[in-house]
């Protein structure tokens, strides 16, 4: 019998930031998951690049504190660190570099996969020094983390540098939400059955709300977090791709270009949002101290050392497709940091019954909602509208039907990077993002930023602990809305 997880081509993954958080936190992790499940083959490398001095024991000790919590497998931690290699490097400087290429060279026929888990300013002097040692040839593949730029221009100078050594087709811009299996489950959802995709339009759908909430602060990343705010770093990646895979039509199959062409289209169909209607359809906000997950946190500013600024750190908007499918039908996006609750999730709103033939006292009739949890348990809920059990009269309850990934199918989710590193190694890049649509992304949100700016406004505070701004209630409930909360 063959096994469930086979194994993939001989490669070496190059992680240039390895002894970054993602690396450790993330990547490594995902691989030694992959490992254990027997996919990754015994002439696979992974080769952590930084500037730091240390050697492969080092770094080995280092990524051994960071497998420390699957204490359970020790013996396969230790396997797995036998192929888990270092060199130090700096992305600006050529010392080590012809080292580093010989090294690469000593098994020429793995798959090439360079992740660059560093600052985007650096993306283009790496990408020219692969090229100048010609380690961009044969199988290589490049993968570049978020943000792209931090605007248009910058994504398309990152671009055209990294398209000077790495083909488009070797190219995997990388969102690590496309990977989630609920995000994989809205395909199958959507085009798996009879019973959604023909409601799936204005005529039935109500509106759409998209969360991403965290409770965690900026922290150590606060010098990145300022100079990007939560509108380059969670809505024109992360937010606007989970857009895409709600409102795109029906690909033609499941082949890369065909689903990646259907999402360029949404993103091309977003109505603009700028100086002219901005104050109207999104809140900025910015946390200050309160409370969160039981503890008092200092406010953003604090956590900047008291310097002023005016990032956001919260994010609501409301915007519409264009097009024949969407039209009337409000897209609402809320993204922060230092929210209630860690969750995200895709809450599709039905519309309500055309008529009611029930008598009030049976109770209110209730929207039916599908909510797609991606975090932090992944599943499904379809709430409808049924009887309460029992005699006394017809009494209405709203009710899911809810199935949990984990309780459903009795097994641990992969996480994301799991699926999506193993994808480049593949040489599927269905779930990466294209160049045009990193471009319709930015056009869409450089008008937005632009707005902001032009206003001079500062973000609305909101205490850390709470839903955002009151702003944001604001936002949705003069549409006669209100937002997903507490389960509903």
């Amino acid at each position: 019998m063959s096994s469930p997880h086979p194994q993939v081509q001989s490669f070496d993954l190059v992680i240039f930031g390895g002894t970054g958080d993602l690396a450790a936190r993330k990547l490594l992790p995902a691989m030694f998951h992959r490992f254990v499940d027997g996919q990754i083959p015994p002439s696979s490398r992974i080769i952590g690049i930084a500037r730091e001095a240390t050697d492969d024991a080092g770094y080995r000790a280092q990524m051994r504190k960071a497998l420390a919590g699957d204490g359970s497998k020790a013996a396969q931690v230790e396997a797995f660190l036998q192929q888990v290699f270092y060199r130090s490097l700096d992305a600006r400087k050529d010392n080590g570099w012809d080292d580093f290429a010989a090294l690469l060279t000593e098994r020429p026929d793995n798959v090439r996969v360079f992740y660059l888990s560093t600052a985007p300013d650096l993306f283009i002097d790496i990408c020219s020094r692969l090229g100048a040692h010609r380690l961009n040839e044969g199988e290589s593949r490049v993968v570049l983390e978020k943000p792209i730029g931090r605007d248009l221009e910058s994504a398309n100078q990152i671009n055209d540098a990294v398209g000077r050594v790495f083909s488009e087709s070797q190219t995997y811009r990388i969102d690590h939400y496309l990977g989630k299996e609920t995000v994989q489950n809205l395909l199958a959802l959507r085009f798996g059955n009879a019973l959604f995709e023909p409601l799936w339009n204005a005529e039935h759908i109500d509106h759409v709300q998209i969360t991403v909430a965290e409770t965690l602060g900026v922290g150590n990343r606060a010098a990145y977090y300022d100079h990007a705010g939560a509108l380059r770093d969670m809505v024109q990646n992360h937010m606007l791709q989970l857009v895409c895979m709600v409102a795109m039509e029906p690909p033609s199959s499941l082949s890369p270009d065909a689903v990646r062409d259907e999402k360029l289209k949404v993103l091309r169909s977003l109505k603009p949002i700028d100086e002219s209607n901005a104050a109207q359809l999104t809140v900025r906000g910015q946390y200050r101290a309160g409370a969160a997950e039981g503890q008092s946190v200092p406010g953003y500013l604090e956590e900047l050392d008291g310097a002023k600024s005016h990032t956001e750190t919260f994010v609501a908007l409301k915007t519409e497709i264009a097009n024949w499918r969407w039209a009337g039908v409000p897209f609402y996006l809320r993204t922060g940091k230092r929210l209630p609750e860690r969750v995200s999730e895709i809450v599709v709103a039905f519309k309500a019954v055309p008529h009611s033939i029930f008598d009030p006292s049976a109770g209110p009739l209730a929207h039916n909602r599908l909510v797609l949890r991606l975090q932090p348990d992944e599943g499904v809920k379809l709430w409808l509208t049924i009887k309460h059990p029992g005699p006394g009269g017809l009494r209405l309850r709203h009710v899911p039907l809810d199935m949990s990934f984990a309780e459903a199918f009795g097994v641990s989710q992969p996480d994301a990077y799991e699926r999506l590193l193993l994808d480049v190694v593949r040489g599927n890049p269905t779930l990466f993002m294209r160049r045009d649509e990193v471009e319709a992304a930015w056009r869409w949100a450089d008008p937005i930023l632009e707005a902001w700016s032009a206003s001079g406004e500062a973000p609305k505070p909101y205490t850390a602990g709470t839903w955002g701004p009151s702003a944001s209630v604001a936002l949705i409930e003069r549409d006669g809305r209100t937002w997903n909360e507490d389960g509903e």
